[in-house]
């Protein structure tokens, strides 16, 4: 089952007349519930009825990799932007939810090798300009960690960024140093905007895990962190190992409820 979730854009076009909001799920590094976040916000937004698009821009393909084995033998968002002959709709692979489509990120052996010229800033827009065109309401795209690379010409691109980060002591220290290179970026994109910081793999019966989340809210504003927490569980595991998302799990509606309550305040923060 093809299903999958961050760089969201709001654009519009001159030709088409759509507007598209991107939204990118960034983190500092990897194993932080990146793309759990990302796979299961866009499934609770095109849940909701919102026609929504989930681009895979991480080379490991971390997207695919749990929603679908097959996309590492289909074109995507890496050959898109390497090869002009390879449009963006072309890699746009549907589900069985009419309102949820995705775009896996391709052949990327080269870009996993340390980059590659073909991928540039322009090539970048060109992608986010052609998918305006879909019609698409959010386009959610998973970014590899780090603000640097393709993820740095995602974010000069996108209307909004999200950050996911387990609730761990030492991870938990870094996020302020890194919410201050996302807000230095806008110098590049004036009209993005920070949604902030949701802890993820939260574990409540764990005092370590309390008091990491704790800190958190109490050297950020509160607006900078989500009321929304995503709990450690096993359902997860499962939900990866069958390609879906948590919501489709016969056993999920827990999980899924905390990215409903999350999906409310990005849509609250984006009027969406």
């Amino acid at each position: 089952m093809l299903l999958s979730v961050v760089g969201i854009h709001c654009r519009l076009t001159h030709r088409f007349q759509f507007l598209v909001i991107i939204l990118a799920v960034t983190s500092q590094k990897g194993g932080v519930g990146k793309t759990t976040v990302a796979i299961n916000l866009a499934y609770a937004l095109a849940k909701s009825g919102k026609k929504t698009l989930l681009v895979d821009s991480d080379p490991q393909g971390s997207v695919g990799l749990s929603l679908t084995r097959e996309s590492r033998t289909l074109d995507g968002f890496y050959d898109s932007l390497s090869s002009p002959s390879i449009q963006a709709r072309h890699v746009i692979v549907p589900t069985r939810m009419e309102t949820f489509s995705l775009v896996p990120a391709g052949q990327t052996e080269a870009y996993e090798l340390g980059g590659s010229p073909d991928v540039t800033a322009q090539s970048v827009t060109a992608f986010f300009n052609e998918i305006g065109s879909e019609g698409y309401d959010v386009c959610i795209v998973d970014t590899a960690a780090g603000l640097f690379g393709t993820t740095a010409m995602i974010l000069r691109e996108a209307d909004a960024v999200l950050v996911p980060q387990q609730a761990e002591p030492l991870g938990v220290r870094s996020v302020p140093t890194l919410l201050d290179a996302l807000v230095k970026m806008r110098a590049d994109n004036p009209k993005l905007k920070v949604l902030g910081v949701v802890m993820t793999m939260t574990m409540p019966h764990l005092s370590e895990s309390k008091e990491a989340v704790a800190a958190l809210r109490k050297i950020l504003p509160e607006e900078m962190v989500t009321k929304a927490e995503i709990r450690r569980d096993d359902i997860f595991i499962k939900a990866s190992a069958k390609g879906l998302p948590v919501g489709v799990m016969p056993e999920g509606s827990h999980a899924q409820k905390s990215f409903d309550e999350l999906l409310t305040e990005v849509r609250s923060k984006l009027a969406i």
